[in-house]
């Protein structure tokens, strides 16, 4: 065992690749970024030993950044914000509401009928599960609003990203812009109760992404998805989301490889397009794949931020009891969520049954951070939290390809009770994203 540890240890095969992605710049789905990072990821999969490294390309409604503001109707004030992707190239001018942490009963409790309505991206320390910017942003929809802003909690002049729409109608209803935490705070100050105008300009127009998909192991039927995603958000390098998880997926090749014969079941990378626009390239593989034949899904998304590595298991004991094991047993910091996360590219499995883990890693601070920022920089990260949390997950797929390590996939009727039980379900109506007839 110590060898192999040694070797992923003094690995510089995934830091490499994570500086190969920082290095593309605009990692956007759909954009000609994307897709040099997916045939970056496909062609270091391959010189790890991957099989049938390859791309699988489809169609996506493409969205391209133009020009975004806000701007007070009776004030010579025009204040800085971004675009939310798939925002509507559209305007509106309204009265300003700030809704606070725009919680649903702040929706039900104030009128927002025709109002541009801004809500903070965090929620308050007391309230049992987070608010996805999407359920917010789909609130107002509900409720009428004219256009939406979506401030920052993080302090440091840096408004934030995050796409709108849903699968039926992947471009939004009104115009979204992000702030930062700062011109939030003006805006309350300055406008409340007065017209300001929200303008958004993109170029919406059909595109292409990619899966990179490539293979090790057996060639069995069954198999283990090892995940992440390659598209970033445009603004920014997207080292931590999502450079660093497709980093993690070479890593693991390489080490895997290195392993290969301790492999008893198919493992299959997959590294998804489109994940920031609402996980349409995991979406698409869901549609094509024999769920059956998945035996679990570790999806890296959210790795390399923190040293402290964190489990969202789903529910599913088998999966929580071996990330308990393999991290214990190399006294690596971890934390088990056996809750659901409706959210990354192992819902789409998930959601039917399928065990998967989200692995993300942590350090005990609520939202993002500097994620979906312009600060989501390659600096912000630590090749020895790399290296260290590869060491943990390869122990991990091995086990999970393990012949005798079969947990049990779930039915529709038990996630349904769950999403109920853990006040989620009606967040996912909200956004589009219920899958079931129920």
């Amino acid at each position: 065992m110590s060898t192999w540890i040694g070797d992923v240890f003094t690995s510089d095969n995934g830091w490499n690749h994570l500086e190969d992605l920082v290095d593309v710049g605009n990692r956007m789905a759909g954009s000609p970024g994307e897709r040099k990072g997916a045939e970056l990821t496909r062609d270091a999969l391959e010189a790890a030993g991957g099989r049938n490294a390859r791309l699988e390309t489809f169609d996506i409604q493409g969205w391209e950044r133009g020009d975004s503001n806000i701007r007070g109707v009776d004030a010579d004030l025009a204040l800085d914000c971004i675009a939310l992707p798939r925002s509507p190239s559209s305007a509106a001018t309204a009265e300003f509401v700030d809704l606070g942490y725009g919680l649903p009963e702040d929706f039900e409790g104030t009128d927002v009928e025709g109002a541009v309505v801004m809500v903070r991206s965090d929620i308050p320390s007391h309230y049992d599960r987070y608010l996805h910017r999407r359920e917010k942003y789909y609130h107002a929809v509900e409720h009428g609003a004219a256009a939406f802003v979506y401030r920052n909690h993080v302090e440091g002049c840096l408004p934030p990203t995050g796409s709108v729409g849903t699968a039926d109608d992947p471009i939004g209803e009104i115009p979204a812009v992000g702030v930062s935490s700062e011109v939030g705070a003006r805006l309350a100050r300055r406008f409340e109760g007065e017209d300001v105008t929200v303008a958004v300009e993109a170029t919406i127009e059909d595109a292409q992404s990619q899966n990179v998909h490539a293979e090790l192991g057996p060639d069995t039927d069954e198999r283990v998805l090892v995940t992440s995603h390659v598209d970033a958000h445009d603004i920014a390098e997207g080292a931590m989301d999502n450079g660093a998880g497709t980093a993690m997926v070479v890593e693991l090749a390489n080490a895997l490889a290195a392993r290969e014969d301790e492999l008893e079941t198919r493992v299959e990378f997959v590294a998804y397009g489109a994940e920031e626009v609402g996980l349409v390239g995991s979406s698409y593989h869901a549609e094509q794949a024999d769920h059956d034949e998945i035996v679990a899904i570790l999806n890296n998304d959210g790795v390399v931020r923190a040293r402290t590595l964190q489990f969202t298991t789903h529910g599913f004991d088998a999966l929580e009891d071996a990330a308990r094991s393999v991290t214990e047993s190399f006294g690596h910091p971890a934390e088990i969520v056996p809750r659901l996360g409706p959210h990354s590219d192992h819902w789409p499995f998930t959601q039917w049954g399928v065990p998967g883990y989200h692995v993300m890693s942590t350090s005990g601070e609520l939202g993002r951070g500097w994620g979906h920022t312009f600060a989501d920089t390659l600096d912000k990260v630590e090749k020895r939290d790399l290296r260290e949390q590869a060491i943990i997950l390869t122990e991990l797929a091995v086990h999970l390809a393990s012949e005798d390590v079969r947990p049990e996939h779930k039915d529709s009727d038990e996630l349904i009770a769950m999403l109920e039980e853990q006040d989620l379900a009606e967040g996912m109506r909200i956004i589009g994203d219920w899958p079931y007839d129920s």
